[in-house]
């Protein structure tokens, strides 16, 4: 998405030409394919280790740190196998984005009118939002995936992008909407004559 925002506001006349069906295509079966292949690399992995003792994980979810805290086996492989796929997975995409945003910042700082900036930024701010809280939750939990990781905290981060960033995601793209922004005041209005009376 942030490629597509900077192609949009810093080559917006070469649009429609880079961004074809074609591409459109080939950026998403690349995310699947990808995503699968690391995934079951992975899940390999962890189908070798031995788990022994109480099976019960410690977390809202089977996620894989608790996982990985049950196995009594050696889990050294996994973890840098993780690392490197945090590595990939995470840093390098999150790295495209903060290069892609700077380029967007210095185009935006480039427009003359003012007016102008704050339309220009307002199509970025959104994604800009949702990014910054799902990859600042990811790089906490899966860069540093050791042994006596405190579970505690990796619970309650991990909440905020299973749960916290899908539920933000509607309300932070469709409030920029004009249309739900006087439909939830209005609603709110209402809302506030009904406890008034």
């Amino acid at each position: 998405m942030s490629y597509d925002r900077f192609l949009a506001i810093c080559k917006p006349l070469h649009y429609t030409a880079i961004m074809s069906v074609q591409l459109r295509y080939s950026l998403v079966i690349s995310s699947w394919v990808l995503g699968l292949m690391f995934v079951l690399i992975t899940l390999v992995l962890v189908c070798d280790l031995d788990f022994c003792g109480p099976n019960v994980i410690n977390h809202f979810f089977c996620d894989l740190a608790p996982l990985l805290e049950l196995s009594c086996s050696d889990t050294t492989v996994v973890g840098i196998d993780i690392f490197i796929h945090s590595i990939l997975i995470v840093l390098l995409p999150f790295l495209f984005i903060i290069i892609t945003y700077v380029h967007i910042f210095i185009t935006i700082f480039g427009i003359s009118s003012i007016s102008g900036r704050q339309k220009t930024f307002s199509t970025c701010s959104s994604h800009l939002a949702v990014v910054s809280i799902y990859y600042g939750s990811m790089l906490m939990i899966y860069m540093v995936p050791q042994r006596g990781h405190s579970l505690t905290v990796n619970k309650f981060v991990s909440l905020s992008y299973i749960v916290l960033t899908p539920f933000l995601n509607p309300l932070i793209y469709s409030l920029r909407n004009k249309d739900l922004q006087s439909s939830m005041i209005i609603y709110l209005m209402a809302c506030i004559r009904k406890s008034v009376l």
